[in-house]
């Protein structure tokens, strides 16, 4: 309904019909890509479309946007729209300058002038000279230019093919802003294909799933696609219990780590706590951390006042970290911070400048590069024979996986065993150099953008395995959704060193925000050395970590306006509280879970008493997650 602010009456409000498409079928001759699919878009849509690589998305993509004529059925356009589209093929004339790729001819005073052009520059091309030649820029400049001219036009309808590729932490959290400002309810579409599921569940109204050559449509980002696909694979009884057991464990990571990862609850709590009630916790990090510190022992990697420095240009200065047995952290910051030259001081392929980097007598290091060079040379060989050479690998829970049942695990085929390596697709050569790095049995595994060609199945299957991988894991990556995942603990790289991030991802965009606007974001170097227990130190000192300015000032940026200012500084006041609380009984619970594991087993008054404690701490948890949901709805 709307409502008009003359006569103060609701009206039905009328939905135009933009684009639509009517039995679409399509076969390249190895079978129907698309088969008799109809399907439309209407004002207000923001969809998300999701699938396994090679499922068709792309290819239903440039059907709708008519750069690929199906072999039956049609589309058609309402008269008047106007359709944009950046798709993974499309390159920008090389002989233009940066300006004239984004405004074309327009004189420079009148796109200088325009707030949206502006704006877009500054969130896509920040780093890149208007008068710069498009020939002269690497790859990934070059597509986020190609982006940039796309969302300056004035587009009805607008068909985006993995636009976050090529985009940081923020780069990424400025597209979503903008979509959702430029795409609001009732104007215009858009429709994404992309595997990064926390911009899925940012900016989408609605989920297409693409597989078998079908749609099948959800309501609601990737949090309610994943609640909804599991209650249709729970209830049709079609899908192999392992796909639904991985994503009940999604679920169960996005409702029970929610104040973490979002503002707001997407899907509904009743059902999802339903689906998820039998679902263990996603990881076990006592047990990861004994595990690990017996691999180990308690010297992993100490970093003494290192520096770096190439030639009069110094990247790190003076750090201090002391990296133990099980941390799993995330390593924030822009290009050219020092991410790279720290990897390969853990890692030991560089030495410093000054100061020391001691690494423990057991460690053993693995790296997962972003290049797939190291397969080159077993190019020729099939699947099947490159995993024979390694044995079993251990995890966590005391489970023993053989090269096959992990090669099963990632999706490979038995038909895909036999492929010779150097003809495996670019996401299955990266599944298998995961593969072959976790079979070379590290201790310490770092990780260099390792969701590049990953679709979001196959995410969720590398996020399952290392839940249970018993080792120190590092990892740097612009998918914040898989960041704050697989990692307990998350640090900037800012200035030559470290800092803490105890509000995740969200702090380090909110920090990052501050520094280019030239405030005052409070980021310095610091060393990270808390003993011979690093992460236990962070964990204790998390729940009381006070809010920092720049986190504050994020938080009410995007606040819903309804609230006056002392209302908002309230809510979030209260909500920062809850968080605390909540992180506080979670670490509360896991002792409790401990101590009863080593309380004796005929002391049943004693394990009754911990029985109480457990239930009563479960209670509390309950009403506080309920009322950080009634939170997250004032705040918008």
């Amino acid at each position: 309904m709307w409502r008009s602010p003359g006569t103060g009456r609701d009206y039905p409000c009328v939905v135009a019909h933009l684009l639509g498409a009517e039995a679409l079928h399509l076969d390249f001759g190895t079978g129907p890509v698309l088969g008799s699919i109809s399907i439309g878009l209407d004002d207000g849509d923001r969809i998300g479309m999701v699938g396994t690589n090679g499922a068709g998305k792309s290819t239903l993509l440039k059907v709708l946007a008519g750069r690929i004529e199906p072999d039956n059925g049609r589309v058609t356009v309402a008269r008047g729209t106007r359709i944009g589209v950046l798709d993974q093929s499309d390159h920008v004339d090389e002989a233009l300058t940066v300006a004239q790729a984004i405004v074309g001819d327009r004189d420079e005073h009148e796109w200088a002038a325009d707030p949206r052009v502006r704006d877009i520059m500054s969130g896509l091309v920040p780093d890149i000279p208007a008068e710069a030649i498009v020939g002269d820029l690497s790859g990934g400049q070059q597509r986020r230019v190609a982006l940039a001219h796309v969302l300056v036009e004035d587009h009805d309808v607008v068909f985006l093919d993995e636009p976050t590729n090529h985009l940081d932490v923020e780069g990424v959290t400025w597209l979503a802003d903008h979509l959702k400002r430029r795409w609001p309810a009732n104007r215009g579409a858009l429709l994404v294909v992309t595997h990064d599921r926390w911009f899925l569940d940012e900016i989408s109204t609605k989920t297409w799933e693409v597989h078998d050559g079908e749609v099948d449509m959800y309501e609601g980002g990737y949090a309610a696609y994943v609640l909804q696909r599991v209650e249709r694979d729970r209830i049709a009884a079609v899908t192999e219990q392992r796909r639904q057991n991985l994503m009940r464990k999604e679920l169960a990571w996005l409702r029970r780590g929610a104040p973490a990862r979002t503002s707001k609850p997407k899907f509904r709590i009743d059902a999802a706590n339903a689906l998820i009630a039998d679902v263990p916790p996603i990881r076990d990090n006592v047990k990861l951390h004994r595990m690990a510190a017996a691999r180990l022992g308690k010297d992993v990697v100490e970093l003494v006042n290192v520096g770096v420095s190439y030639g009069d240009k110094q990247v790190i200065r003076g750090l201090d970290w002391n990296i133990g047995p099980g941390d799993r952290i995330g390593l924030l910051g822009e290009n050219g911070a020092g991410k790279s030259t720290l990897l390969r001081l853990i890692t030991g392929e560089q030495e410093p400048t000054s100061g020391r980097v001691k690494t423990g007598m057991t460690v053993r290091v693995e790296q997962l590069s972003q290049q797939l060079a190291e397969l080159d040379d077993i190019a020729d060989e099939r699947v099947s024979a490159v995993v024979k050479r390694y044995s079993s690998i251990q995890l966590s829970d005391g489970q023993e996986m053989t090269p096959s049942q992990l090669l099963e695990r990632m999706g490979f085929t038995s038909i895909q065993l036999k492929t010779p390596v150097g003809r495996l697709s670019g996401g299955q050569r990266r599944r298998l150099q995961l593969l072959v790095v976790l079979l070379s049995e590290p201790n310490v595994l770092v990780l260099d953008e390792p969701t590049n060609d990953l679709d979001t199945d196959m995410l969720a299957a590398l996020e399952d395995l290392l839940d249970s991988w018993p080792g120190t894991l590092i990892v740097v990556s612009h998918d914040r959704y898989l960041m704050e995942r697989i990692t307990d603990q998350q640090y900037a790289v800012v200035d030559g060193g470290l800092r803490h991030l105890p509000g995740g991802v969200d702090e380090y965009v909110a920090l990052s925000r501050e520094r280019r606007t030239g405030g005052s974001s409070g980021i310095g170097t610091f060393g990270a050395s808390q003993g011979d227990d690093a992460a236990a130190t962070v964990r204790a000192a998390f729940p009381d970590a006070v809010e920092s300015p720049a986190a504050a000032a994020s938080s009410a940026s995007s606040a819903a306006p309804a609230l006056s200012g002392a209302e908002r500084r309230a809510v979030e006041k209260e909500l920062k509280a809850v968080e605390r609380r909540m992180a506080k009984i979670q670490e509360l619970t896991e002792g409790r879970h401990l101590e009863m594991s080593m309380h004796d087993q005929s002391d049943f008054g004693g394990l009754a008493k911990h029985m109480k404690e457990l239930q009563a701490l479960e209670e509390e948890n309950a009403e506080l997650e309920e009322r950080w949901l009634e939170l997250g709805e004032q705040l918008g």
